[in-house]
C-alpha cells in the first residue's frame, strides 16, 4: 500500500466521511442501484464516489458489473472499519448533546442571613427554577456576613453572592433582587412595650440599652445607629432578636424578619416614621469572560424570575 495514501487516511475529512457513508449503505442495501433510492443520488454518482473511495484508501472495497455486486476481503473490513467511526461520531455528538442539555456541577453560593422570609423569593425560586432545569446540579449555601461573600466571590470560592449593596465594586455584575425595611423594636418584658407609640420620644429612646450587630456596615441607617446607646453586640439578626425578646434591648430587625414575634405580640416597633431604614439587595457575581455553564444556567434563570 502507498505510504503516501496511509498518511492520507489520518487527515480525514467531510469528503472521506461523506464517501464512508455511502460505501456503508451501499454494502447494506446490497449493490449500487438498491442504494439509490436510500441515497437520493443517481447510480453513476454513487459509481463515482466508490472510485473516489477506493483510490483515497488505496483498496478494492467491491465487484460490480455484469457478475453483480459482492464485496472483497479488504472491503468486508474497510465496511466493519467504517461503522465503527460512523458509531463513533453518532455517540460523540450524542454525548456533545448531552453535555450541553444536561448540566453536571456544583454552584455554591454566599447569603447574608435570614432572607428567607421576605415575600419576594428571588433565590428560592431561581434555584427552584434551575434545579428542575438541571437536576444533576449540586447546590450549596454557606450564610456569612457581607465583606466575607464579597471576598469569596472575587476569589472564586462562591459563584453567587447575596449581600446589601452599600457599595458597588468594580470586580463584580450586580442584580438587584430585595429592597428591606428595617425598624426599631422592643419586646414584650420591655418598660415601652405597653406604652403608647404617641407618648414615646427619640430622646427617651437614645438612653435606652440598645443593640449593634457587629455585620453592620456604613449605611443610611449608620446615623440611627450612632443615635442609640449600645450597650450590646450581636453576630447576626438572631442575636439582635434574642437580645430584643430578653426585654431588656432595644433593636433594629428587619420587618420581615420580625414579623413573626410581631403576630405573637412578642415584640413592637418602636417610632417607626422615625426609625425606620431600607437596604437594597443585590446577587453579585464576579465579572468573568468565561464563566461556567452551570453559574450561565443560574444566570439565565435569575434573569426570568427577575422580569416576572
Amino acid at each position: 500500500m502507498n505510504k503516501n495514501r496511509t498518511f492520507a487516511i489520518g487527515r480525514m475529512n467531510n469528503i472521506d466521511l461523506r464517501l464512508l457513508r455511502i460505501y456503508k449503505t451501499v454494502v447494506e442495501c446490497g449493490g449500487f442501484s438498491a442504494a439509490e433510492a436510500s441515497l437520493n443520488i443517481s447510480g453513476a454518482a454513487i459509481s463515482i464516489a466508490m472510485n473516489d473511495l477506493e483510490t483515497r484508501l488505496g483498496l478494492r472495497l467491491c465487484h460490480r458489473g455484469r457478475s453483480g455486486f459482492s464485496v472483497t476481503d479488504e472491503g468486508q473490513k474497510a465496511y466493519d472499519s467504517t461503522c465503527k467511526v460512523l458509531e463513533s461520531i453518532e455517540q460523540f455528538r450524542t454525548e456533545i448533546y448531552e453535555i450541553h442539555n444536561h448540566l453536571e456541577g456544583e454552584l455554591n453560593i454566599g447569603m447574608t442571613d435570614n432572607l428567607v422570609t421576605l415575600s419576594k423569593m428571588c433565590i428560592t425560586n431561581t434555584i427552584s427554577n434551575l434545579k428542575t432545569r438541571e437536576p444533576s446540579v449540586r447546590i450549596h449555601i454557606k450564610m456569612m456576613p457581607p465583606d466575607d461573600i464579597e471576598i469569596e466571590v472575587l476569589e472564586g470560592r462562591l459563584q453567587v453572592g447575596v449581600v446589601p449593596s452599600m457599595r458597588l465594586l468594580k470586580g463584580f455584575d450586580y442584580y438587584p433582587l430585595y429592597q428591606e425595611e428595617s425598624l426599631l423594636y422592643c419586646g414584650s418584658g420591655h418598660p415601652l412595650f405597653n406604652k403608647a407609640l404617641e407618648s414615646l420620644c427619640i430622646d427617651e429612646i437614645k438612653k435606652l440599652d440598645a443593640i449593634n450587630p457587629v455585620y453592620i456596615e456604613k449605611t443610611k441607617a449608620n446615623d440611627r445607629y450612632e443615635e442609640l446607646n449600645t450597650t450590646a453586640t450581636a453576630s447576626d439578626r438572631e442575636g439582635v432578636a434574642v437580645f430584643i425578646l430578653s426585654g431588656n434591648y432595644v433593636g433594629y430587625l428587619p420587618t420581615h424578619f420580625a414579623k413573626q414575634w410581631v403576630d405573637d405580640k412578642r415584640m413592637k416597633s418602636l417610632l417607626p416614621e422615625y426609625y425606620l431604614f431600607k437596604t437594597e439587595y443585590s446577587a453579585i457575581i464576579k465579572k468573568d469572560t468565561h464563566p461556567s455553564r452551570v453559574l450561565q444556567a443560574f444566570v439565565e434563570e435569575l434573569d426570568i424570575v427577575l422580569k416576572a
